[in-house]
């Protein structure tokens, strides 16, 4: 089996929430539970609206100021200490600019309408030859058809690829579609199964 392209997902494998104390801050602050807050922020109908491109990311932090019974005022400064704690993983990055030469690379991501201004603002989206956004085509993992388009954008079969992911399912998802998927627990691991692999 010849590998000629690897995908990774951004949030839990590249992008990674390293210190939960401004989100645990932010809770507390707000009088919410630590994972009700979570789970309000990443698995609301407005959350999954705005996964699906049905809604922006805008309306949906809109959506999740107002169920937090804080002022509209509030939303960016609720916005920035939720996200505080989350580090790119820039030796994962390396590693991934490392493969280019010989290999494509791409990332597929179920994240809102805001995702491609903050890869262009980090400057990390030289790093893939295709991006694959959840919001822009209107399907999120671990439906097959964004797999699909991923595999179409970068012109390899799915036996030619690998998807790294921290979500069970949605390797479960690329493997349905013929892609070989890695389960992220670790960088180093995930570095060395990949190699393994290609």
């Amino acid at each position: 089996m010849t590998i000629r392209a690897v995908f990774f997902d951004l949030g839990g494998v590249i992008l990674r929430t390293e210190f939960e104390s401004p989100r645990q801050h932010l809770a507390e602050r707000l009088n919410i539970e630590y994972q009700d807050l979570v789970r309000l922020v990443f698995e609301s109908e407005t959350s999954r609206l705005a996964f699906q491109g049905e809604l922006t990311a805008e309306d949906h932090w809109a959506a999740v100021v107002k169920r937090l019974g804080r002022p509209p005022s509030e939303l960016r400064l609720i916005r920035e200490e939720f996200f505080a704690g989350d580090v790119l993983d820039r030796g994962l990055l390396t590693f991934i600019h490392s493969l280019r030469p010989t290999m494509k690379t791409g990332m597929i991501s179920n994240a809102w309408d805001d995702l491609r201004a903050y890869l262009a603002r980090e400057k990390i989206t030289d790093a893939f030859d295709t991006i694959v956004i959840s919001a822009e085509v209107g399907r999120a993992k671990p439906d097959p058809e964004i797999y699909r388009l991923a595999l179409e954008q970068a012109q390899v079969e799915p036996h030619e690829a690998l998807f790294v992911d921290d979500v069970q399912a949605n390797i479960e998802g690329c493997e349905r579609v013929g892609m070989r998927g890695i389960l992220f627990r670790d960088p180093d691991m995930v570095i060395q199964e990949i190699k393994a692999l290609i």
